[in-house]
């Protein structure tokens, strides 16, 4: 992407829109939708809105709801995650209502969900904690900041793979051997974080920027594409061809330390670099490649202290 365009700012193909209408589900939590087919069958859960202006996913969601879709087998369940943050949603300063305080993101540990300290995001934790035990199967809908390919995000386990592997779309998949390195993600909570479980499969789908319909059309996909997977939905066709899949292995998340971060030259993802070139200065501090082609994936927009500055990767 060129820097004008990066001036120029995000462009608007997807607003959000009112989801007053989905406020009673049938759980007795907010905003949780639950359909059983009365057949044996796995429990998949849908999740969107995570972050609050990661617009995909809610398209995503009230396609399946507002088309209909039921199980054919087992049990979905479809979730619409931090509302509060998607409700301040200001087109004037589209990238702030991806979180009120925490990010829900990050806070699925036993210690955070059990723990004193208290915010938004916490407390729909808290209320979600059941549904996301509860799943067999959970895909986990995202999108980024920047304009670059959608990709998968998943622990790297065996049961994960198959299934990205299995729907196929996106073929790029980003792999995590040792968690995310900045807290507890939903698709790592209980079970489905642990290698030796009995848990399904967890993951995250990246589907493009936050306000492109290409993302909202990838996010619709993929749900489709992982209901019919665990047969919980007809198949459509597959494609005579599919991409050959890459994959990236997370090797360190580094976090923005100080107010004086800086990229060495503008990155929106998927930029590599040679084992030991400086990436990003920190104030004193110096973030360098940690191998030879050492792929960065999804670099901040707008540095915040604490938050994440970059994940650092090598393809596999």
């Amino acid at each position: 992407m060129s820097d004008s365009k990066q001036a120029a700012g995000p462009v608007f193909e997807v607003l959000p829109r009112d989801l007053s209408a989905y406020r009673q589900g049938n759980v007795g939590i907010d905003y949780v939708h639950r359909f059983e087919s009365g057949q044996p069958g796995p429990h998949v859960l849908i999740n969107a809105l995570t972050h609050g202006n990661e617009l995909c996913g809610m398209v995503a969601a009230t396609h399946l709801l507002d088309s209909g879709v039921r199980p054919l087998r087992g049990t979905l369940t479809v979730s619409f995650a931090n509302v509060a943050a998607y409700e301040s949603f200001d087109i004037e300063r589209p990238f702030e209502s991806r979180q009120l305080v925490h990010n829900l993101n990050r806070v699925w540990s036993a210690a955070e969900l059990e723990g004193s300290e208290d915010s938004p995001e916490l407390r729909r934790a808290r209320e979600l904690r059941p549904v996301v035990a509860a799943a067999d199967h959970i895909l986990d809908i995202h999108s980024t900041s920047q304009d670059v390919q959608p990709f998968w995000v998943y622990p790297a386990y065996a049961r994960n793979a198959e299934v990205a592997l299995a729907v196929g779309l996106p073929p790029v998949h980003m792999v995590m051997p040792s968690g995310l390195g900045s807290g507890t993600p939903l698709i790592q909570h209980g079970r489905h974080g642990e290698a030796d479980s009995d848990a399904g499969a967890a993951l995250v789908v990246e589907c493009g920027q936050h306000f492109l319909q290409s993302a909202a059309d990838t996010a619709t996909a993929a749900a489709l594409g992982f209901l019919a997977h665990f047969g919980l939905i007809e198949a459509a066709s597959a494609p005579a061809q599919r991409p050959q899949p890459r994959r990236y292995e997370l090797l360190q998340t580094c976090l923005v330390q100080t107010s004086d971060f800086a990229f060495t030259r503008p990155l929106i993802g998927f930029e590599s670099f040679a084992e030991g070139e400086l990436i990003a200065r920190d104030g004193p501090h110096e973030i360098r490649a940690v191998c030879d082609d050492c792929t960065v994936m999804m670099p901040t927009r707008a540095p915040v202290v604490g938050r994440e500055a970059v994940y650092l990767t090598r393809p596999l």
